[in-house]
């Protein structure tokens, strides 16, 4: 799928997402506007709101309600990213410095804390309150997440249905919240915002799984970060986990948990390349989509039904 067909009926409005955004950047101060115009600069394909837009196209398809919500649900997503820099001490994210690395720590989690609060305004602009209490519901269920991995950080006494909670917590939350804050703002049956939720959050289980074999099997220049960075970081998914199933007495993994050496990571990356532990983690992922395309099923046969399928696809393909 191309850029310019990936979101089908709701690509052009996107652009108002765009310009909401950028609204967030003019502030009376400038150091302020800098640092959130480096945070919001390095976008990516602003899947997310483009699932907000599509979910109301199930019902009334007001974008005075609409464009707002995808605003917020890109800047909490975004604010999230910046706060992880932070903790990982990243220096590049997406091929750029990070706020962190650019300006410095402390100051980067205030920025973190701005876009939140600047997120929770925009969603309070939809007039729910069904939608903002599924808003700070999120933001607790994504926090849990992240505590989660980062109290476990260099800890090998992790399993897959851990590291399936985790990302259910820290990634999946936020596309299922997409999927069904755009159902409630457009006012689609209940039975279908539940089917949009459960598409949203198999498609953020797919996207995250793809995400971590990529840290592995990736090109660090479409990455725009270091290969092996989770790991680098003590965060153990899906690829690692299945490696140290293969290896339980003797693997790079354990060993670079116990010695901190980087070359151990570098072997690691190796060993994944090599085998076929990719392709068992990307069959994990097509399970997945095959369960969002499922979830679908209820909905009318129109162009954002096959759009949200198209964007399985391109999940499960993607390489950066």
């Amino acid at each position: 799928m191309t850029t310019i067909s990936l979101y089908g009926p709701v690509q052009a409005d996107l652009a108002l997402v765009e310009e909401t955004l950028a609204a967030v950047c003019r502030v009376d101060h400038e150091p302020l506007a800098r640092m959130l115009e480096l945070a919001l600069s390095g976008a990516g394909k602003r899947i997310r709101p483009a699932l907000v837009l599509l979910a109301g196209t199930f019902g009334h398809y007001r974008l005075d309600l609409l464009v707002p919500l995808a605003a917020s649900v890109e800047l909490l997503h975004t604010a999230t990213l910046v706060h992880d820099d932070v903790i990982d001490n990243a220096e590049m994210r997406r091929g750029r410095p990070t706020v962190n690395k650019a300006f410095q720590n402390s100051i980067a989690v205030m920025v973190g804390d701005y876009m939140f609060a600047h997120a929770a305004e925009l969603v309070t602009r939809t007039g729910s309150l069904e939608v903002v209490k599924l808003f700070a519901q999120t933001l607790m269920v994504m926090a849990k997440g992240e505590i989660g991995q980062d109290v476990r950080a260099y800890d090998v006494r992790q399993d897959v249905q851990e590291y399936l909670g985790r990302i259910a917590g820290k990634t999946a939350s936020l596309f299922a919240t997409a999927c069904r804050g755009g159902a409630i703002v457009a006012q689609v049956p209940e039975p279908w915002a539940r089917s949009l939720w459960d598409y949203g959050h198999h498609l953020g289980m797919a996207f995250q799984i793809v995400d971590d074999i990529l840290d592995f099997t990736g090109d660090e220049a479409e990455l725009g970060k270091p290969v092996g960075s989770d790991l680098l970081q003590g965060t153990l998914t899906l690829p690692s986990l299945l490696l140290m199933q293969r290896f339980p007495s003797d693997n790079p993994v354990q060993r670079y948990f116990q010695e901190r050496r980087p070359e151990l990571v570098a072997e690691a990356v190796a060993i994944i390349r090599a085998s076929d532990i990719p392709e068992e983690c990307h069959d994990m992922a097509r399970r997945f989509g095959e369960a969002a395309k499922a979830a679908l099923t209820p909905l009318p046969a129109t162009t954002a039904r096959r759009t949200l399928e198209g964007l399985v696809e391109y999940v499960l393909q993607r390489r950066s």
